[in-house]
């Protein structure tokens, strides 16, 4: 026999956290909006974080008490008992072609995990790395400017 649940329902620590945590965020808002501190902000910003917090504990709260009959879910957590009747027809076709189409696609996806497609054709590959020497060129119009100038450019000829 399925236990009666009157008042707050199930999960009644959901609730009364969910309250604690509206009075909490509700005292620390309302000292921050009438008590003179220099920190006033900080307690109105803390207070409205903590009453949006409370709304997990709400959820969780509701979510706990929805009741749903077993009847509804038996299609969704598998409950349903597959008899032969149901597979037949167009709807058997379609769950039975669908079904294959998935597995197909899943194990293809399986057969090539270990490969990679985005090779270029004709390149080959190898397994070593390859080291790449890179070096700063500037414009090749100007000749390289020397800070110590050269006799041969201080004589007059």
């Amino acid at each position: 026999m399925e236990a009666d649940y009157r008042g707050l329902g199930r999960c009644t620590s959901c609730f009364w956290l969910a309250v604690a945590f509206d009075a909490v965020g509700l005292v620390v808002l309302l000292i921050g909006v009438f008590v003179n501190v220099f920190f006033y902000d900080l307690l109105i910003y803390a207070g409205a974080i903590v009453i949006f917090l409370s709304l997990i504990w709400w959820v969780f709260w509701y979510s706990g008490n929805i009741e749903v009959p077993p009847a509804e879910l038996e299609d969704d957590v598998g409950l349903l008992k597959k008899d032969k009747g149901a597979l037949s027809g167009v709807r058997g076709v379609v769950r039975r072609l669908s079904s294959r189409m998935s597995s197909g696609i899943m194990n293809s996806f399986r057969r090539n995990a270990g490969r990679s497609n985005t090779r270029t054709p004709g390149v080959q590959t190898s397994g070593s790395p390859v080291a790449v020497v890179m070096a700063t060129v500037g414009p090749r119009d100007n000749p390289p400017i020397n800070a110590v100038p050269t006799p041969a450019e201080t004589s007059p000829v």
